[in-house]
């Protein structure tokens, strides 16, 4: 192996496995960098979060992957607890280069970007001389690399739950997936229509990019803002504030999470796939959310979208309404 200096960030190591299995080690981050990671780290398009106790956060999107040849992340978002600008990633690249090297496999590392003008150069520069040279290495050659742990004490949880707030950053979820007769614009104008599905206990507008409403099932309420609406084709709404009575715990467990409704075609068929992500198994309302979820979509939007016909919870009288306030 070897460092290059050169004005970004380089490094190059051979290993004696495939490209093949080096691809399928680099897009596995979790195993090689840190189990604090959060998203999707394999395909187009996918993004994940990162984070080193309050210490460093960012944000990646996969910009470019050409399996078994290169892996790009883009850094949308970062956050340096112990630089002048906290920013200093942001908009750099990561990029990953895989390329037969005689009876090796040869792995060009770069950091785009992260120069020495940097104030976390030096510090950057040695973890990922040790990310990449000792620990995806060790991923790749034994199996096993050498990732940051996952932390539960000694960090500012509420900084990195905000900073992932605001990154509209989710962890897995509940899905379910319905298919239906009718055409993509029919599914869609249907999940609009939220109180002919859902709850006809709504205040707010949520049709457009950026609207925000609220949904309130007795003292039980959940605030959300629809942050993406490509019509015919995916609606996505950011829950922003809750509060769930009947939790004996965390009555804010929603905050934070995604509700998603992607449609596409499947031969003559409509596909619906809903999800809610961040509801998680280590939820205390997952096992009520997620029936109560498979409910609504699978009998009452499936029935609004195929018969006109919905099972919305009924309007409450208002006096209901203003406790829940």
């Amino acid at each position: 192996m070897k460092t290059i200096a050169k004005s970004d960030f380089t490094t190059i190591l051979l290993v004696n496995q495939t490209p093949k299995e080096v691809f399928k080690a680099i897009t596995n981050p979790g195993g090689w960098w840190s189990e604090e990671i959060v998203g999707g780290t394999e395909k187009l398009n996918d993004e994940f979060f990162y984070h080193y106790k309050d210490i460093h956060l960012c944000k990646m999107k996969l910009i470019e992957v050409v399996p078994n040849q290169k892996v790009v992340w883009q850094v949308l978002d970062n956050y340096f607890k112990f630089t002048k600008d906290k920013s200093e990633w942001k908009g750099t690249k990561v990029v990953f280069e895989i390329a037969p090297g005689g009876k090796q496999t040869e792995i060009k590392f770069t950091h785009q970007g992260l120069v020495p003008q940097y104030e976390c150069y030096e510090i950057c520069r040695e973890a990922w001389t040790h990310y990449v040279e000792d620990s995806l290495r060790d991923l790749i050659t034994t199996g096993k690399g050498q990732p940051n742990r996952k932390e539960t004490t000694g960090f500012d949880v509420q900084l990195v739950e905000k900073w992932k707030l605001d990154n509209n950053v989710n962890e897995g979820g509940f899905t379910t997936t319905i298919e239906v007769g009718q055409t993509p614009k029919e599914v869609f104008n249907a999940i609009n229509n939220v109180t002919g599905w859902w709850t006809e206990n709504l205040e707010g507008n949520w049709k457009k990019l950026n609207d925000e409403f609220t949904a309130r099932f007795g003292e039980t309420f959940i605030t959300m803002r629809v942050t993406e609406m490509k019509p015919d084709t995916k609606v996505i709404w950011l829950v922003t504030d809750c509060y769930k009575d009947w939790v004996k715990g965390n009555k804010k467990e929603w905050n934070g999470t995604k509700i998603s409704f992607e449609i596409s075609k499947r031969g003559k068929k409509t596909q619906l796939q809903f999800a809610h992500l961040g509801l998680v198994p280590q939820f205390e309302c997952y096992g009520g959310c997620a029936n109560a979820w498979t409910e609504y979509v699978e009998s009452s939007l499936k029935g609004l979208i195929t018969t006109g016909e919905g099972e919305p919870t009924a309007k409450e009288k208002k006096a209901t309404v203003a406790k829940a306030k």
